[in-house]
Parts: C-alpha cells; sequence; structure tokens
C-alpha cells in the first residue's frame, strides 16, 4: 500500500502539465478565410451586380442610336395609271439609323432611385457577412484550443486512473488491497479511455471545422496567454441595444430593401405616366418598278406615349409591389426585434461568463485541495482508494468545466461586438495580442 501511495503523487502531478508548441495564431487563419470563403466571394459578386442597376437605370436618360438595313426580292402588278398595265420583279434595299433621347420617363427617374437602394442592401449584406466570417473562425479557432485542452485532460486522467488501477492490482495480490477496489479502479480507467476516444475526436471535428474555413491544413494553434476576464464595455445593456438598432448589417440591409420595395411601388404606379421622346431618323430606299427612283428622308419628330388600358397588367403591379413593400416592412420590424434580443442576450451572456469562469476557477482550486487532502488522509490510512478514486475524477471534471467557461468568456466578446454589428479586423487584432506568439 506505501508503494501505491508513493506512485498517486507524481501521477496527480501529471496532471499540472501542459507543454504547448504552436505555429498558427487567430489573425492568420481569419485572413486565410477571407481569401477563400465563398459566401463572402457570392457577397462580393452580389455587390458587383446590384452596382450594375444604377448604369442600368441610367441608360433609359441617355441618348439610344440605332440601325436598320433590309434587302428584298418584290413582284408588283401596277394598273391606273393612264391606262399603264405593268408587271415586274424588281430588288429593294433600305437603310436608316435612329437616335432616341428621352426628355420625360417617370419609371426610369424610379428605377434610378431604386438602383440606389439595391447598392445599399448589397454593400450591408457584405459587411454582415464579413462580420458573421469573423465569428465563425474565432468560435472555430477557440473551439479547437478549447478542444485540445479537453484533449489533454482526458489523457492525463486515463494516465492517472491507469497509474490506480495497476497499483490496486498490486495492492491485492500481495494481500493489502481488495477486489472492490480494483474493480472501481477498472470501471473508472475504462470510462476514462472511452473519455479520451471523444476528446480525440472532439478535437479532429473541431480543426476540420476550421479547416473548412480557412481551406488549407493547420499547424499548431497558438494559445491564449495571460487572459484576464473581461466584461460589457461599456457595462450598460442599452448602449449596446442603440449601437446594434444603429450599426447593425442585418438592420441596414433590411432597410435598404424596404426603401427599395417602396421605390418599386412609385416605378409601377408611374408605368401610367405619359412618356416623351426626341427622336431623329435618316432613312435610304432604293427599289420600285420604276428605274432610277430612290427614297432619302431625314427628320426629328417629338413623340408622346401613354397607356390608356393593358389588360389590368399596370393595375396587378402595382399592388403586387405594394404588398411586397408591406413585407419588407414587417421584415424589417422582425429583424429589429431579433437584433434587438440577440444583443441583449449577448450582453447578458457575457456578464454571466465572468461569474462562471471565476466560479469555475475557484472550484478547481476547491477540487485541487481536496484532492491533496484526500491523498493524504489515504497516506495516512483515514480515506480509501475509493475516495481518493472519487476525489481524483472531480478535479478532472472542475479542469474540464473551467475550460468550457474559459473559452467562453471569450467567444462571448466576440458574439457581443457581432450582435451590435461592431465586429471586425481590428477586435480580431486585439483578440490576436493575447494569444502565445512563435518560439
Amino acid at each position: 500500500m506505501n508503494s501505491l501511495r508513493r506512485t498517486l503523487l507524481p501521477a496527480i502531478t501529471l496532471l499540472l502539465l501542459s507543454p504547448t508548441v504552436w505555429g498558427e495564431d487567430l489573425l492568420s487563419a481569419y485572413q486565410q478565410a477571407l481569401q477563400t470563403d465563398p459566401a463572402l466571394a457570392e457577397a462580393r459578386a452580389q455587390l458587383q451586380a446590384a452596382e450594375q442597376a444604377k448604369p442600368l437605370a441610367r441608360s433609359a436618360y441617355l441618348p439610344h442610336l440605332g440601325a436598320a438595313a433590309s434587302v428584298g426580292f418584290n413582284t408588283g402588278s401596277f394598273s391606273g395609271f393612264g391606262g399603264l398595265d405593268i408587271n415586274k420583279a424588281y430588288p429593294s434595299n433600305s437603310y436608316s439609323v435612329t437616335l432616341t433621347q428621352a426628355i420625360f420617363n417617370g419609371p426610369a427617374l424610379a428605377r434610378l432611385k431604386e438602383a440606389g437602394s439595391q447598392i445599399q442592401a448589397a454593400a450591408a449584406n457584405l459587411v454582415y457577412v464579413q462580420q458573421q466570417l469573423a465569428l465563425r473562425v474565432a468560435k472555430a479557432y477557440f473551439g479547437v484550443l478549447e478542444a485540445q485542452a479537453q484533449e489533454a485532460i482526458a489523457a492525463k486522467q486515463a494516465k492517472l486512473l491507469d497509474s490506480i488501477y495497476r497499483q490496486t492490482q498490486a495492492a491485492l495480490q500481495i494481500g493489502t488491497g481488495d477486489i472492490i477496489a480494483v474493480r472501481e479502479a477498472k470501471a473508472r480507467l475504462d470510462a476514462a479511455r472511452a473519455d479520451l476516444v471523444r476528446a480525440q475526436n472532439t478535437t479532429a471535428v473541431a480543426r476540420k471545422q476550421l479547416e473548412r474555413l480557412t481551406h488549407q491544413p493547420l499547424g499548431p494553434l497558438a494559445p491564449l496567454q495571460n487572459y484576464q476576464a473581461m466584461g460589457p464595455q461599456p457595462d450598460a445593456m442599452q448602449a449596446w441595444v442603440r449601437s446594434a438598432l444603429h450599426d447593425q448589417p442585418l438592420i441596414l440591409q433590411a432597410e435598404a430593401n424596404l426603401h427599395s420595395a417602396q421605390d418599386e411601388v412609385q416605378v409601377q404606379q408611374r408605368a401610367r405616366w405619359p412618356k416623351l421622346d426626341l427622336e431623329g431618323i435618316a432613312q435610304h430606299t432604293h427599289g420600285n418598278p420604276f428605274p432610277g427612283f430612290n427614297e432619302n428622308q431625314a427628320g426629328v419628330s417629338l413623340n408622346l406615349s401613354m397607356p390608356l388600358f393593358e389588360g389590368g397588367q399596370i393595375s396587378s403591379s402595382v399592388q403586387k409591389a405594394q404588398a411586397e413593400s408591406m413585407a419588407s416592412s414587417d421584415h424589417l420590424g422582425s429583424v429589429r426585434d431579433a437584433v434587438q434580443l440577440q444583443t441583449e442576450s449577448a450582453f447578458l451572456n457575457l456578464k454571466n461568463s465572468v461569474a462562471q469562469l471565476k466560479a469555475a476557477r475557484e472550484t478547481v482550486q476547491s477540487a485541487k485541495i481536496s484532492l491533496e487532502g484526500t491523498r493524504k488522509g489515504y497516506e495516512v490510512g483515514t480515506r480509501s482508494i475509493i475516495d481518493l478514486l472519487q476525489t481524483a475524477t472531480d478535479y478532472i471534471r472542475a479542469e474540464q468545466e473551467f475550460n468550457v467557461a474559459f473559452y467562453q468568456q471569450i467567444i462571448a466578446r466576440v458574439e457581443l461586438k457581432a450582435a451590435a454589428g461592431q465586429l471586425d479586423g481590428n477586435d480580431l487584432r486585439a483578440i490576436n495580442a493575447l494569444l502565445g506568439k512563435n518560439g
């Protein structure tokens, strides 16, 4: 039994050892994701497409120049001209150039305004996608660190319990132990080995999730060092909510979409308006039964057009646009409610994470003291091997819960920034500065 007691101390000490070597940090992972993320590339392309809506709308008020030509072969029968009776086949051709300049086009003016709203919506979407990418990278990065920490603890637990199990077997063989202690130690060891397998799989999945964002294999990751828990700055929920309602890209996108829908109503309503165009045409025509006869003409006209009845198309288009505008308005209200709730929840989660981390740290210290006390009690014979196994397990569980609280605290800071629409590269740089450096 004394040999068992002497081997437990160095085995337990292994729990406190955690050597780390690293090669990549949060900022480099984010930069890789910026270059390769398909959702971000899609949002950029959507913005480029939306930017073409304005020149398309403007084109309705720019000059339109067109050319036309035709070549044909005709047969004609002419009579009644002083007793003439002519039957003749002859070729024909014509060429024309037309220049049209819009003087007034109500729908085109509304389209130009609508295009501006569409560009704003696409730009807000791009900002949102980029902020969400920063959040996803941060969560994936620290998800790997947390999984690695849990795997290391699981490995130390398995090593410690294996040592205890071997010593209980040895004690049983020399007659100083009991079979119950051996079976209990074996059961705890089997459970610890299963936990280690799960932890290894969790780490592998976490690394794959981060690699999915960076689209390249990852080296060892830099851990957090000298990290101090921090609550919301400022520590006022309503200040964060006001900022979110003003800055959150989802709200800005919904507002721009609402303006675009309202502009579309004007576009459809103005379809009833008259249109005024200035048109100039130059035309040459050759081909008739009278030899040597050609026609050349040029002219300018002011053309006014106005729809009177389109089979109900205009009325239906207006009603459809109005309904879609109402839907956009309701969607904006829904987005505002969701953003406010998300911001309030993120604020409270961050405040709670500080308290949870503090409590988890104190629990680890208490569990460590309990483990040391149980070990000493076992050495003097006042505590059993079952007591020692249980306190060792409690200590491991406290370490695991501390890791969860530790990484949840840093993620909660990023989530609050993202909920308020303020997350950017500067925030990731600030967090990246807390990471260990190579060497």
